[in-house]
């Protein structure tokens, strides 16, 4: 299987260049369908929330927004419900400094950047390409059978322990197609 990455943001021609002859495929939430299902940002629903019996998130972004907290606001059980891809972020400047994400919608513990990278948007975001995209996982295979697939997201970074830029959905998407999923622990 050959399948490699590449920023949305770098030129068409490069990515060319770079893989010649690769399907091109974008994974972000401006994607083409059916690729965009494969965002984070995309209203798969029934989305478990982590640590929150009976709880369910419209997307996996939902999921992560909903459980951050911050210096002033906890967590968002309103963000588990936008089906919109955009207007989901809750970001330090509305809301102080990051504290941590709750361990569960009335969770005590808060989580680091890293457990929560494992404990809530791992199995999170694995719980959606095995279920709601699990159909756009198997044409990915296909193709990336037949021939080199890049995807292309904004950031390129697939390992849950590099806490210097933000984890990559397609990052993530091409170690469940190669399976090397990293460890959700």
């Amino acid at each position: 299987m050959d399948v490699h990455l590449a920023s949305k943001r770098r030129a068409a021609a490069s990515i060319e260049a770079a893989f010649p002859g690769a399907v091109v495929v974008d994974v972000t939430s401006r994607g083409p369908q059916p690729w965009v299902r494969l965002s984070p940002f995309f209203p798969h629903g029934a989305i478990p929330v982590p640590f929150t019996p009976d709880v369910t998130s419209q997307s996996v972004e939902g999921v992560w927004q909903a459980l951050k907290v911050f210096m002033h606001a906890d967590v968002d059980a309103g963000r588990l419900a936008v089906t919109a891809m955009r207007g989901l972020k809750r970001t330090s400047a509305a809301y102080g400094p990051p504290l941590g994400h709750r361990r569960g919608l009335y969770g005590t513990v808060l989580l680091g950047y890293e457990h929560a990278r494992r404990e809530i948007y791992l199995p999170t975001y694995r719980h959606v390409l095995e279920g709601g995209a699990a159909v756009e996982v198997a044409q990915l295979r296909e193709l990336a059978d037949r021939g080199p697939v890049v995807l292309l997201d904004y950031t390129l970074n697939g390992d849950p322990a590099d806490l210097r830029t933000p984890l990559s959905h397609a990052a993530l998407l091409r170690r469940h197609l190669l399976g090397d999923w990293p460890s959700e622990h």
